[in-house]
C-alpha cells in the first residue's frame, strides 16, 4: 500500500470521482485525524461478480428472508454502523471529512447504501461510490450476525443484474475470501477499471426498494 503526503487542497465531491477515476481513494488514520491521505495499492481487491460465492448456510438465511432489505434509506446511520468499534477493529478511518464527502456523493447519487433492517432497526449494511459500472464497496458493519453477509449477497444480485463490471474491495480479508475475493496487481486493475468506466450500469435495474432473498440469489445464479 502505498501512502500520498497529506492532502491539503480542499477535496471536493468531483475530486474524488476523479481519483476513484484513476485508481486511487482518501482514508484518514483515525476518526481523530483530521488529515485524509490517497491510497493506490499495489495489488488491488476485487470480487469478480461471475464467480462470487455464497455458502450454502448463508443462501439459505438469505432465502428466510430474515433481514428486510433496504436501498439507500439511511446513509447517515450505515456510515455511523460502519465507524463503530467492532472485535478486532478497535477504531476506525472514518473521519468528519468522510462522512461530509460520501454524504454530499450520497446527495449526488454517486454513492450507495445496502441495509439489512430488523425489527425496525438497522442491523448492518455496507456503503459504495458508483461510477459508470464500477461499483467501489467502501466498509460495511452488522449489529446482528450474518446481517452484513446478506447485504453483500443483495448487492452482488444488484450490481449482477444492473450490468456492472467490476466490485473493487479495496483489500482482500480473509473474510471476503470466503465470497470470491481475490487480489490482482495495479496494471490490471487498471484495465479492468478503465473498461467499466467507459460503460454504464443500472444501480435500480431490480428495484429502488430492495428485493427479496430468493429474487437476488436468481440474479446471482443467472451471471455466475
Amino acid at each position: 500500500m502505498s501512502k500520498a503526503d497529506d492532502i491539503l487542497l480542499e477535496i471536493t465531491p468531483q475530486v474524488l470521482l476523479k481519483a476513484y477515476a484513476c485508481g486511487i481513494f482518501p482514508m484518514a488514520e483515525s476518526a481523530e485525524d483530521p488529515a485524509l491521505y490517497w491510497i493506490e495499492p499495489e495489488r488491488r481487491g476485487i470480487i469478480p461478480l461471475a464467480h462470487f460465492h455464497i455458502p450454502r448456510s448463508l443462501a439459505k438465511i438469505v432465502r428466510q428472508d430474515r433481514f428486510e432489505v433496504r436501498i439507500d434509506s439511511d446513509f447517515s446511520g450505515v456510515i455511523e454502523g460502519c465507524a463503530e468499534s467492532a472485535p478486532g477493529r478497535r477504531k476506525t478511518w472514518i473521519n468528519d471529512r468522510i462522512r461530509r464527502l460520501y454524504g454530499e456523493l450520497f446527495e449526488m447519487g454517486f454513492c450507495h447504501t445496502i441495509e439489512a433492517w430488523r425489527d425496525g432497526r438497522l442491523a448492518g449494511g455496507l456503503y459504495g461510490v458508483k461510477i459508470g459500472a464500477a461499483f467501489f464497496g467502501e466498509s460495511m458493519f452488522a449489529r446482528d450476525r450474518d446481517a452484513s453477509k446478506v447485504a453483500l449477497v443483495h448487492l452482488v444480485a444488484r450490481l449482477s443484474a444492473g450490468g456492472f463490471q467490476l466490485l473493487d474491495t479495496q483489500f482482500v480479508t480473509d473474510h471476503l475470501r470466503r465470497f470470491g475475493a481475490m487480489e490482482i496487481g495495479r496494471r490490471r486493475y487498471q484495465e479492468l477499471l478503465d473498461v467499466a468506466l467507459a460503460l454504464e450500469a443500472d444501480f435500480y435495474w431490480l428495484s429502488e426498494g430492495g428485493v427479496t432473498g430468493e429474487v437476488a440469489l436468481q440474479s446471482i445464479s443467472q451471471t455466475s
